[in-house]
């Protein structure tokens, strides 16, 4: 039974970030969407003590973008400013191939010319 209802909060998290995201500017969107299912799969076989940490950080994550996206209501997306800093404590917590896909993110984010090419519709 508790095997059930982990898997239960698993995906339910997973569906709220993923409504979250709707929200987002389109490539942020896009970005956010598919490291969210990729971490999620990645995790999928994870032991306890990671599981308990994936979740924790994933339940934060989604509380700091659900209060940004109620503040962000009625403002142009030019001004809002979507994600949260890290502090060194954390930083200095992560693993090297987390460290590494943090920098990926980093980068693709913040460049001129996204990886992806997408367009809102607009009716």
């Amino acid at each position: 039974m508790a095997v059930c209802a982990h898997v239960s909060r698993v995906r339910s998290l997973y569906k709220r970030i993923l409504v979250l995201h709707r929200f987002l500017p389109i490539e942020l969107r896009a970005l956010g969407d598919q490291y969210v299912k990729d971490e999620f799969r990645r995790h999928k076989s994870a032991g306890p003590k990671e599981v308990k940490s994936f979740m924790t950080e994933w339940e934060n994550y989604k509380n700091t973008l659900q209060t940004q996206v109620l503040e962000s209501a009625g403002e142009r997306y030019n001004s809002v400013k979507f994600g949260d800093h890290l502090s060194q404590k954390k930083l200095n917590d992560f693993q090297d191939e987390q460290i590494s896909q943090l920098y990926e993110l980093m980068v693709e984010s913040t460049k001129s010319k996204r990886q992806f090419d997408i367009q809102e519709d607009r009716k």
